[in-house]
């Protein structure tokens, strides 16, 4: 299947100080997209890689699961790594937890981690009817463009294909489990009125891992997604920051300048 126009992966060869963005469930890179070139556009080398079964069709990803997304964004991590002296992983909702597993497979391969409104669970008695139900039903409507700013899509699928939305289930519990892995700096920022992605998920990720260089950031004005949001810049400017005070020759002649 040709993939959805905006849907396109997206990659930079920058500077010695690279950064993985990963995209959320049911999403695309169109997410993500503005965050990869204004990091590209200051000198990193950036992967913003499209997660199988996503970026075409909703019937693609029926196909696929927790194991297929997670090896996509593990498999760019190496590539990086291979590249760059400094990488840090980052994501959005899913793509949140997916970061916070490289982080905790990875260890100091990882410099830092960013996570924007990041999922750490499933709530409600629906979740715990999905393994029976995604043989019922194939798909429910969809939870994409979550957005408070008029115009942004995320270019996300209309529908939720229940056979991944189990998988998603049990790879969060996986997740979960695994938090007290991630011992890296992180910088945690999450939207005031976020309807995907309950409140209590940021703070169980928070609660769960074992880094002691925690930044937490509120967005007042977005929705989850605020990388498209009202939010969006700080968000940027704020991730940047991050990773030049992981990696301070970010922006330096010579060492991440632009490519």
């Amino acid at each position: 299947m040709p993939v959805l126009p905006g849907a396109e992966p997206y990659r930079h060869e920058g500077g010695e100080v690279g950064v993985l963005l990963c995209h959320g469930f049911t999403g695309s890179p169109q997410s993500l997209r503005p965050w990869a070139t204004h990091h590209a556009a200051h000198g990193l080398t950036v992967s913003l890689p499209l997660l199988p079964g996503h970026g075409t069709r909703w019937q693609d990803m029926q196909l696929t699961t927790w194991q297929d997304w997670y090896a996509e964004v593990d498999r760019e991590l190496r590539l990086l790594r291979e590249r760059c002296r400094v990488v840090c992983v980052a994501g959005l909702s899913m793509g949140g937890a997916l970061a916070l597993r490289l982080a905790a497979r990875h260890g100091d391969a990882v410099a830092g981690v960013v996570v924007v409104n990041p999922v750490n669970r499933m709530h409600g008695p629906a979740a715990y009817a999905l393994p029976v139900v995604r043989h019922l039903v194939r798909s429910v409507k969809g939870i994409t463009d979550d957005i408070a700013k008029p115009g942004p899509t995320e270019g996300g699928y209309d529908r939720v294909p229940l056979h991944a939305a189990h998988s998603l289930r049990n790879f969060l519990r996986l997740v979960d489990g695994e938090l007290p892995q991630v011992t890296q700096p992180l910088l945690l920022l999450r939207s005031a009125r976020d309807h995907v992605v309950s409140p209590a998920d940021p703070v169980r990720v928070l609660s769960r891992v074992s880094s002691t260089d925690v930044t937490e950031v509120v967005l007042e004005q977005s929705y989850h997604v605020a990388t498209l949001d009202h939010d969006a810049d700080r968000i940027f400017e704020e991730s940047l920051a991050f990773i030049g005070r992981l990696a301070p020759s970010v922006g330096k002649e010579g060492t991440a300048a632009v490519g």
